[in-house]
């Protein structure tokens, strides 16, 4: 591995505020914006923390709810930055709080959650430390957690809600099944594992590196890209066990030149999304290359074709992706080009890419699935695209490097404390400890594996 791809998979082992990639100076400072920003909420939060009750002050700044809006569909977007999360309205695309909750998640369960998060104790599953997390949506408090053994790990719920998929990469090689069902003796405990350092990797990495996990709207099986095995594994759920690998080659074929057939490259894939209509699969790979996949058997995926931006004109450094409601076309979050390169599914063509103005990882959709929310990390921003038109239609300003995202039908209380410590928060100040969250590319929050 080269000193950039090694900067790019592993950029969270500078300290906290010590961004990778040349973005450090950039948010060791306080800006004029943030500063005069974070006075005037800094003020309304006080004020709101000293009514009688959380959320009274009502404002327009996005600190505190007017009245206690509760209950309304949300866009939950996590701020590495400063460890707050920034509550966005989708009726209005507005911010109506922010609140600080002395953690961050890159990469928050989003597949099925809106669904599955219409009451205040439904919790939202989150990638936290060395661990996943679980936090009750109408307060963001925890309610569970489990240590897998890693600092990189990606958490997905089932259709049904009942459990939650982990994969668990280096150093632990692990998949694991959690309850989720809240109603459960046994929630928030790991129910069943798969220990998968057996199978080897390239290199010393002392496994296959699942990266990353998509649940098939049919709730049967899950899909793990191999980051470092180069395979694409198929998890049965019930029993959870291996139903299946398939080897992944890289565009060509034969990329080690030997004539034979063979393709001794790395094909890297690390990331994964199922389409909602479960007959396809679209998968990020490290190398830049995205791969679309035939999962009409739900175990017996098979690949269709692969898009490169030399060839086909995609964006360049492919992170992650959502699908549209109709399944029809993939959104893939490349950094790279700051844009997201919206891929024609059946086609297996892009169709066009979206400016998004800066870095963008990861995204959500609205629990409506009308628009995706696309946090922009380096501008502090998340950008709005609409489902139907593929463009984009808004911008809205959020915390600190805005990183994950995810939805839900019911909102968070406001809590006048959490409001003041953002305010806080995004004018520099010291409001204690925060956990952090593995991040890829640029990232403000310094973290170990």
């Amino acid at each position: 591995m080269t000193d950039d791809e090694e900067t790019r998979l592993y950029p969270n082992r500078e300290g906290r505020g010590e961004a990778a990639d040349g973005v450090a100076d950039e948010r060791s400072s306080v800006s004029r914006r943030g500063l005069l920003a974070g006075s005037a909420t800094a003020g309304v939060a006080l004020t709101a923390g000293c009514s009688s009750g959380p959320g009274d002050g009502a404002t327009d700044t996005g600190t505190a709810t007017e009245g206690g809006d509760a209950g309304g569909d949300t866009v939950v977007v996590f701020n590495t930055g400063d460890a707050t999360v920034s509550l966005i309205d989708p009726a209005s695309d507005e911010v109506v709080d922010t609140q600080h909750v002395g953690l961050s998640s890159s990469f928050p369960s989003n597949q099925y959650a809106p669904d599955l998060t219409a009451a205040p104790e439904d919790p939202l599953w989150l990638n936290v430390g060395r661990g996943v997390r679980a936090v009750a949506t109408g307060s963001l408090s925890e309610v569970a957690r489990v240590e897998t053994g890693s600092g990189s790990n990606w958490q997905e719920l089932t259709p049904d809600g009942t459990n939650v998929v982990v994969s668990a990469r280096e150093p632990a090689h692990r998949n694991l099944l959690v309850d989720a069902d809240r109603d459960s003796p046994t929630f928030g405990e790991v129910v069943a594992e798969i220990d998968r350092t057996d199978e080897g990797g390239r290199g010393d990495r002392g496994g296959p590196g699942p990266c990353d996990v998509t649940v098939h709207p049919d709730g049967t099986v899950a899909y793990v890209p191999d980051l470092f095995g180069d395979t694409l594994t198929v998890l049965r759920l019930d029993p959870f066990e291996i139903e299946r690998q398939v080897d992944v080659p890289t565009p060509g074929g034969d990329d080690d030149g030997d004539g034979d057939g063979g393709n001794d490259a790395a094909s890297a894939p690390w990331m994964g999304t199922v389409a909602p209509s479960g007959d396809r699969l679209i998968v990020e790979h490290r190398t830049g290359t995205e791969s679309v996949w035939d999962t009409s058997d739900p175990s017996s995926p098979e690949l269709l074709g692969q898009l490169t931006p030399e060839a086909d004109g995609l964006g360049e450094g492919a992170l992650t992706s959502e699908v549209g409601p109709e399944s029809r076309y993939g959104y893939v979050f490349t950094p790279g080009t700051n844009d997201v390169s919206v891929v024609d599914i059946e086609a297996r063509e892009v169709s066009g890419r979206i400016d998004v103005g800066g870095s963008a990882f990861a995204g959500t959709w609205d629990p409506a699935r009308e628009k995706l929310y696309v946090p922009v990390q380096t501008n502090d921003e998340v950008a709005v695209i609409d489902a139907d038109s593929r463009a984009l239609v808004g911008r809205i300003s959020v915390g600190s490097a805005p990183y994950g995202a995810t939805a839900a039908r019911t909102r968070p209380e406001p809590d006048g404390t959490a409001s003041l410590l953002a305010a806080m928060a995004a004018v520099g100040l010291d409001v204690g400890e925060a956990e952090t969250t593995y991040c890829i590319g640029n990232c403000a929050c310094g973290h170990e594996l």
